[in-house]
C-alpha cells in the first residue's frame, strides 16, 4: 500500500507484512477463528488462491448446501469435513460451532454462491462470535449484487441492498412502499437487489408499480456464467421484456434513485406523513424532506411541528 513505510537500509521486508489480519492469528497459533469465505458466483476460475487456502486450512467448512460445496471442494482436492448452516439450522448449529472455536479449532464458513451473510445464512452465528470475543475474519471475493450494480450504468453510490423481496403479492407491495416512503422522505440511492427468475416479471411490475414505470433500472443475471446478460431499460420495459421472455438463472435487479422532485404544500405534507409514519422523529423527517425538496428546513420542521401537533391533538 501507498502508506506503508518504507523497509529499513539493508534489512528485507518482513513476510508478517504480507499476512492478513485474517491469516495472522490461524499462523500464530493463537487459538480458534472463523474466517468467512467468497465463493465463486458461476465461474469457478474465481475461487481466489486465500479463499483455497482458508479453506484447506480450516478444521472444517460450514456451508448451506454440502452438495454444492463439496464438489468445489472436490475440484481443488481439498478434503476437509463438511458441516450443514442454513437457516433452518442455525440456531441449533450455532452453540456448537462456537464450543469448537473456544477450543481452537479453526472453521472456514461458505456460501453456495458469493459472499457469506449477504443474503444468506451466518449472520447470526458471526453475531453470536464477536460477542463472545472469538476471533472472525473474511477472504472477500465474488458478490452477484455489487457485480450487477457495476455492470449496470447506473450511479454506483450510494446503494442500498435490499436482499430478496418477499415472494407474496402483498408482503412484496408493503415493503416496497417503505422504500418509497423513504425515498419521498429523502433517500436518494441506486436500489439492488435479488429475485428468482420465475418471480422477476411480477416483481418489476410491482417495482413499476410502486417507482414508476419510467425508473430507470438494468437486469443481470447468470453473472460470470457463459450465458452472462445486462438488460438496461425502464422498469416499465424490463416488466413487459420478462414477462414475454421468462428469465433463467441467477437474477439480480439494480433501481435508478429516485429522481429529485419539487415539492407544493400537499407534497410537502404527503412526504412528511410517509415519513414519520416510517418511524422518524419529527426532526429526522423535517431533515430528511428539505434535504430532498431543497425547501428551507426551518419551513419544512415549522410545517412537521404543527403535523405532529395536529396528530396528537
Amino acid at each position: 500500500m501507498a502508506n506503508e513505510p518504507p523497509a529499513e537500509p539493508g534489512r528485507a521486508p518482513s513476510a508478517a507484512a504480507d499476512v492478513a489480519p485474517s491469516d495472522a492469528g490461524a499462523e500464530a497459533g493463537r487459538g480458534g477463528r472463523l474466517t468467512l469465505v467468497a465463493t465463486p458466483i458461476g465461474n469457478l476460475g474465481d475461487l481466489s488462491p486465500r479463499a483455497l487456502e482458508a479453506l484447506r486450512g480450516a478444521d472444517a467448512v460450514l456451508c448451506e448446501d454440502t452438495r454444492v460445496t463439496g464438489g468445489l471442494l472436490a475440484r481443488h482436492g481439498v478434503s476437509a469435513p463438511l458441516l450443514p448452516l442454513h437457516d433452518h439450522n442455525e440456531d441449533d448449529q450455532t452453540p456448537r460451532v462456537l464450543a469448537r472455536l473456544r477450543a481452537g479449532e479453526r472453521l472456514a464458513l461458505a456460501s453456495d454462491a458469493g459472499t457469506p451473510l449477504v443474503s444468506d445464512p451466518g449472520y447470526r452465528l458471526v453475531r453470536a462470535a464477536i460477542a463472545e470475543g472469538l476471533a472472525v475474519g473474511a477472504v472477500p471475493g465474488p458478490n452477484a449484487a455489487v457485480m450487477a450494480l457495476t455492470l449496470s450504468g447506473l450511479p454506483p453510490q450510494p446503494f442500498l441492498f435490499l436482499g430478496f423481496l418477499p415472494p407474496r403479492a402483498g408482503p412484496r407491495a408493503a415493503a416496497l412502499a417503505r422504500v418509497r416512503a423513504a425515498e419521498r422522505a429523502g433517500l436518494s440511492a441506486t436500489l439492488v437487489l435479488y429475485e428468482a427468475p420465475h418471480r422477476l416479471p411480477e416483481a418489476l411490475a410491482a417495482m413499476a408499480e410502486a417507482f414508476g414505470g419510467e425508473r430507470p433500472a438494468a437486469v443481470a443475471r447468470e453473472l460470470t456464467k457463459r450465458f452472462e446478460e445486462v438488460r438496461r431499460g425502464t422498469l416499465a420495459e424490463l416488466a413487459a421484456r420478462y414477462a414475454a421472455e421468462p428469465a433463467r438463472g441467477e437474477v439480480a435487479v439494480v433501481v435508478g434513485p429516485a429522481p429529485l422532485e419539487v415539492s407544493g404544500e400537499a407534497e410537502l405534507d404527503a412526504r412528511l406523513d410517509e415519513a414519520m409514519a416510517a418511524g422518524m422523529s419529527v426532526r429526522d423527517a423535517a431533515a430528511a424532506v428539505a434535504e430532498a425538496t431543497g425547501l428551507p428546513r426551518r419551513r419544512v420542521y415549522a410545517r412537521a411541528l404543527e403535523k405532529g401537533r395536529e396528530g396528537a391533538a
